[in-house]
């Protein structure tokens, strides 16, 4: 039965007739699902929000980087969205993608995944290959999914396979894409991992297999507590080069003339994304169950947790140098978006400088011309919409703060009309009495 069950699963990944269901359409789920269609096979997008499936099913994009025409393409290959649930079961492929974010204890919040899998566990059936591609702890494929899913009657390995394959999204970067991404793939067993890697290998130039799911797991939590460590260690520097007049962005671009041994990293008024801010509290939460204490990454943490602050501390002494408080002060936002050229805000620390902002009593505004209106977040909430850049706009306000480098912004015009700015993202080389480096 096992050998009959994945021979079945194998042939129809091999000749494209099989069915593949993605679950969650956010910019994880929705790119696989253009991939797998531009590919030849049947998919379909599951998402409980009716509003994302009613836009996918009328060719409309809520993702910047992906156009209605990609979208009314899939629709006219062989991909449709859907609520409903029960169809799960016409699948040969579950690829779950949904968050995984911290709880207000900064401990791992798994309800979005175990959520999700309750609502498939009905619709479930023999021969099926389960993927989980949101980021988690080591462990959390075995002793969360594979329970729950015996418990529906099948046997992991035999005739349902169930695989961990971390997402390697990075929306705006013009040099990768879903396809051209290595993705690594661990299985529960040897006979899940060779239905993982069937799943991946006809749509991603190339599959990276590892020996388990935990050690795929770990592999995506040490790729982003790299990046995490390395930002920390440069926010850090930046703070020093600053006390001392050296300008920490000619450094790293000097530093960076090295062919070996440094890999350049640049600071920022905190981190963002759906990854780097997250993923090192997954590893710290689980390190503990093992008696161990990750010094280095929180660390790490702390300090670039402490960047927002660092900003509010640079804004408070350059008004107060122009003779001006916080309070009551205009304050335009340039960049609300995590990082340049994306309308993603995932935990943007752009926001978190507007709210410390409001809080200390100065009125905020805001432009970023991939976010056009604040969006309805979970833990945050503004009322405003996108400023245009003009002469007269810049020169309505105190201070303009460089929080996210859009290309589409004219920095140019912006130092001409402005009256100060604070710039988190070495925009301008060089300071000056209305430029301060933040």
């Amino acid at each position: 039965m096992q050998q009959q069950s994945q021979q079945v699963l194998l042939e129809r990944l091999k000749t494209k007739t099989a069915k593949i269901g993605v679950v969650g359409l956010g910019y994880v789920g929705l790119p696989l699902c253009l991939v797998y269609c531009k590919q030849g096979y049947d998919v379909v997008g599951f998402d409980i929000d009716q509003k994302k499936v009613n836009s996918l099913n009328a060719s409309q994009s809520y993702i910047g980087h992906i156009s209605d025409d990609h979208i009314k393409e899939a629709l006219g290959e062989k991909f449709h969205a859907t609520a409903d649930f029960s169809k799960a079961k016409e699948m040969d492929a579950l690829i779950l993608c949904v968050p995984t974010p911290l709880d207000k204890f900064r401990e791992p919040d798994l309800s979005f995944v175990l959520d999700t899998l309750e609502g498939l566990l009905p619709h479930m059936r023999e021969g099926q290959v389960i993927s989980l591609e949101s980021t988690t702890y080591p462990g959390t494929t075995d002793e969360e999914l594979k329970p729950r899913i015996e418990n529906q009657g099948f046997i992991v390995g035999e005739n349902i396979f169930l695989v961990y394959s971390p997402e390697r999204e990075d929306p705006g970067n013009p040099n990768f894409s879903t396809s051209t991404i290595p993705k690594v793939c661990g299985g529960y067993s040897e006979q899940c991992l060779e239905a993982g890697v069937a799943l991946y290998k006809h749509v991603i130039d190339e599959v990276v297999p590892v020996s388990s799911t935990r050690a795929a797991e770990l592999t995506k939590l040490l790729e982003n507590i790299h990046r995490a460590v390395n930002i920390g260690l440069v926010n850090e520097m930046k703070i020093i080069a600053d006390r001392m007049d050296i300008d920490i962005y000619e450094v790293i671009r000097a530093a960076a003339t090295k062919p070996f041994g440094f890999v350049p990293y640049y600071p920022g008024p905190g981190l963002g994304g759906h990854c780097i801010p997250i993923d090192p509290f997954y590893l710290t939460w689980k390190a503990r169950e093992y008696g161990l204490h990750t010094r280095f990454i929180e660390l790490a943490g702390e300090v670039n947790s402490s960047m927002p602050d660092y900003v509010i501390s640079k804004i408070t002494a350059a008004l107060n140098k122009h003779k001006k408080s916080v309070n009551d002060s205009k304050v335009l936002v340039l960049g609300i978006a995590y990082k340049k050229n994306v309308d993603d805000m995932r935990e943007s620390p752009s926001v978190e400088l507007m709210e410390k902002l409001e809080e200390l009593g100065a009125k905020i505004e805001y432009s970023d011309p991939h976010v056009p209106v604040f969006p309805k977040m979970r833990e945050h909430h503004f009322d405003l919409s996108s400023v245009e850049i003009t002469s007269d706009t810049i020169k309505s306000f105190d201070v303009v703060l460089i929080a996210t480098n859009h290309d589409a912004f004219d920095y140019d015009l912006i130092e001409k009309n402005a009256a100060l700015i604070i710039d988190t993202r070495g925009v301008y080389p060089k300071p000056s009495d209305k430029i301060v480096k933040a």
